[in-house]
């Protein structure tokens, strides 16, 4: 294994059989020379080396083959064809219920589940308390683990996969179960683990958690790696392929890629088998030829294009827009993005409650948003979409245009206003009030 390398897949391909009946297993067993199996493949040709401190988020639509690749990683599946080679201690959170015995108690389970993980008897004893002071479920450590709760149970699970000294963690959607409080104590303890260069591999569906999590990401669709790239990237496509499927004609919506060398923008059909990789995509859009974007500016109050716009200062972003089709309901909208591509604030005009009306063939329109750039001091994107026929939040019938980085712009700080730091300004005002008496409080 290469120097460096923590996980190295090589041609993983992993296949199922699927009966339509139970009785045919059995028929197969008996009269071994007739296959009476349909053959899945939940993953198929995967090469994938990822090095250690890397932060790895795995994306993906249900059935596209995440788990399935996280359990060959783990060692409780071994593929039908290809190789997998691990270096490190490696916890992993996969299905909830996966390596507890439900009859045993917390406690229990906290031994039995380190000396799985390669701890001796005494290394288990020295870390019990740090794993029961993370888990915080009290008494509960003494009860059989069948009486807990979902959220209970993956405290204790989180608590042994990340206080056990692992080289490797890997976590499946762990952590959309439990309470806010102990998602940012995990959070912060994934943060730490990563700090002192270990390596994660983080499956999940909120995109705001890659984001924080990862520094890298992969796209899976039918248990084929179609992208490997920044998680940025990766979710762009993820999203416009979702936002593809959900459209009412998909065929004639053209999903832009757009790369980063000498290469030719491709369009991806929602009919496109992909099988391979898609390789040095720097952006992804949603297209049809029904609308054109002519411009998209930023505005200061005097009606002057900007660029470097000041914290808290009220600008306008106005979106010029020629309409090559006649449509009875269409909706504009933005989304400002950060440097990493999280997104800080998107809205539209559906939501805001206010139609733009119906438009014909031809027609030209200019569409202004107006707001405060209270955001931090940085860079920024701004995506701009375009659809038709709303009936719910983020919901359209037919999408138009979906177009990232449509404009940038710079947030300045101004030095005589208060030092903050997150993500949004609040605005806060200050007030302080003395009394000497003891009754004022």
């Amino acid at each position: 294994m290469t120097e460096g390398l923590a996980i190295s897949l090589q041609n993983v391909s992993k296949v199922y059989k699927r009966y339509h009946q139970p009785v045919d297993r059995l028929k197969e067993i008996l009269l071994p020379g007739k296959p009476r199996a349909e053959e899945f493949w939940a993953l198929q040709d995967i090469n994938l080396d990822i090095f250690q401190g890397e932060s790895l988020g795995i994306i993906g639509r249900n059935g596209s083959g995440k788990s399935t690749l996280l359990q060959i990683i783990a060692g409780t599946l071994t593929p039908t064809i290809g190789e997998a080679k691990v270096k490190g201690r490696m916890s992993a959170l996969l299905e909830l219920g996966s390596g507890f015995n439900p009859e045993f108690t917390g406690r229990q389970n906290v031994f039995f589940n380190g000396r799985i993980l390669g701890l001796t008897q005494e290394e288990v004893e020295n870390k019990f308390d740090q794993i029961a002071a993370f888990a915080d479920i009290g008494d509960f450590l003494d009860q059989p683990v069948k009486t807990y709760s979902s959220g209970m149970f993956v405290r204790l699970a989180f608590s042994v996969a990340v206080n056990v000294d692992p080289k490797i963690l890997i976590v499946d959607e762990a952590l959309a179960v439990g309470d806010i409080y102990f998602q940012q104590k995990c959070f912060e303890k994934i943060r730490q683990l990563k700090e002192l260069g270990n390596t994660l591999l983080f499956v999940s569906h909120d995109a705001s958690a890659i984001y924080k999590l990862c520094t890298r990401g992969i796209l899976l669709e039918n248990g084929h790696l179609i992208l490997d790239n920044r998680p940025s990237q990766v979710l762009d496509l993820y999203e416009a392929k979702m936002w593809q499927a959900l459209d009412q004609d998909p065929e004639s919506l053209d999903v832009n890629v757009i790369y980063g060398t000498d290469q030719p923008t491709g369009n991806l059909k929602a009919t496109d088998v992909i099988d391979e990789i898609i390789e040095d995509v720097e952006e992804i859009r949603l297209h049809r030829s029904d609308v054109t974007i002519e411009s998209v500016q930023l505005l200061n109050a005097n009606g002057q294009v900007i660029q470097n716009p000041v914290i808290d200062q009220a600008v306008r972003l106005l979106v010029a827009l020629k309409f090559n089709q006649a449509f009875e309901d269409p909706h504009v909208g933005f989304k400002i993005r950060d440097r990493t591509g999280f997104d800080i604030f998107a809205i539209n005009s559906y939501t805001m409650h206010q139609p733009l009306g119906s438009v014909v063939m031809g027609e030209y329109i200019k569409v202004a948003f107006e707001f405060y750039t209270r955001f931090i001091e940085g860079d920024y994107t701004i995506t701009i979409g375009i659809a038709d026929g709303g009936y719910g939040y983020g919901l359209f019938r037919t999408t138009l245009a979906y177009v990232h980085n449509a404009s940038v712009f710079k947030v300045l700080r101004e030095p005589e206003k208060p030092l903050w730091a997150g993500i949004v300004s609040l605005d806060p005002k200050l007030t302080v009030t003395r009394n000497q008496s003891a009754n004022f409080i």
